[in-house]
């Protein structure tokens, strides 16, 4: 859970709205995680019901006062809420309460603009930014207003400036996907090369914050950054793998380091990341990695279910790495590293690890020897089916 601090540099109000949605965060620890990985210190929040968002201000006037108050009496610099806001929701907002109103969008927008290295990463955030900015020209636009002149002239505000930055930012936007064009068809050559030499391809995906880079490093013996937040990684990493090592008929596979996936993901960035999860959609194998010391595990499992569904990624051979063995409690134990678990009707191997100790990782290497010797035909020893830690 995040920590409420004093105001230092940038302190945000974290405003949450229960609309009945079941994965709805009553804590906002997650908007917290966020705010503190885009740099935001959180100094207090506020959450309330409502059966459907209001049209002008998504929390209604009487809402809006309170937390114009809170944010007046914590000092805080910026509101930031854990849904989406239209344009105009954002606007009346920032107008109402006089500070700089933002959206969980905007938010994993801005991390992504912080972490991406690659060249590619930074092309694929400026794509999503763009699409964002695209649709809130509205804000802000006071200072664009022209004076009407003319007889019979009565231009509404701003219309010619808002005309040529949606213009601008078109081009920007056409001109971005045909660098990313370039970008995919490399890959794409990358890929054949793969499939040339028929290289087993396994892809690591998973919630964000689940291990998978700490994973990735200690399958393949690399350096890839891993850290406890909030997509430490943005750019997928590939290096080869070396399995059945030690005997005459040692394997070579390739193992993808992917970015992770959150709740709400923004769709401008599942469309602009296409190059990068690409590597999930021809993986001849995805190992989904998750925090099994999370509470709330199952519901990230389903968060990562749909965006897989949603990059055509789910009829792909999967397995379960329950990664963090290490920090379970007695109690939590589960009472084999290796069982069945069945998801989405399909009943998948499950591998109980600790990238962190090593623990449960030779087993994971014989399970990953097996399937790159049966390539793309994947067999399950048999096993008890256990729907739990």
């Amino acid at each position: 859970m995040f920590e409420v601090s004093q105001p230092e540099t940038a302190s945000a109000i974290l405003v949450g709205v229960d609309l009945g949605l079941p994965h709805f965060d009553s804590q906002l620890i997650e908007l917290g995680l966020l705010a503190q990985t885009a740099g935001l210190i959180p100094v207090s929040k506020i959450v309330c019901k409502r059966k459907a968002p209001d049209p002008g201000l998504f929390v209604g006037s009487g809402k809006a006062d309170e937390i114009k108050a809170m944010a007046k009496q914590h000092h805080a610099t910026e509101i930031l809420f854990d849904q989406s806001l239209s344009p105009a929701q954002q606007r009346n907002l920032e107008r109402h309460i006089g500070l700089p109103v933002n959206d969980r969008t905007l938010l994993i927008l801005e991390i992504f603009a912080q972490r991406a290295r690659s060249h590619e990463g930074k092309l694929q955030v400026e794509l999503a930014r763009l699409q964002y900015l695209s649709t809130r020209l509205v804000r802000r636009w006071s200072h664009l207003e022209r004076q009407r002149g003319g007889i019979g002239n009565r231009g509404g505000p701003g219309e010619t400036q808002i005309e040529l930055d949606r213009r601008m930012i078109g081009e920007s936007i056409k001109r971005t996907k045909e660098r990313l064009e370039k970008v995919k068809k490399q890959r794409n050559t990358q890929r054949r090369q793969r499939q040339k030499f028929s290289v087993f391809n396994i892809s690591l995906v998973g919630y964000t914050n689940a291990g998978k880079s700490s994973l990735f490093n200690a399958l393949v013996k690399a350096k890839s950054y891993a850290a406890d937040q909030l997509f430490a990684t943005l750019d997928t990493t590939t290096r080869q793998i070396y399995l059945n090592q030690g005997t005459d008929q040692g394997i070579q596979a390739s193992l993808s380091d992917t970015v992770g996936f959150i709740r709400d993901l923004p769709h401008g960035l599942i469309d602009a990341f296409e190059a990068t999860l690409q590597e999930s959609t021809d993986a001849d194998l995805l190992l989904q990695v998750v925090d099994a010391s999370h509470p709330d595990f199952l519901e990230q499992m389903a968060q990562v279910e749909m965006v897989l569904e949603e990059i055509g990624a789910s009829d792909i051979d999967q397995m379960l790495v329950f990664n963090k063995l290490d920090a379970l409690s007695s109690e939590q134990m589960p009472l084999t590293l290796s069982d069945n678990y069945e998801i989405n009707g399909k009943t998948v191997q499950r591998q109980f690890v600790s990238a962190k100790t090593g623990q449960g990782l030779d087993q994971l290497r014989e399970f990953l020897t097996i399937a790159a010797k049966n390539h793309r035909h994947v067999t399950f020893p048999d096993a008890t089916i256990t729907n739990h830690v």
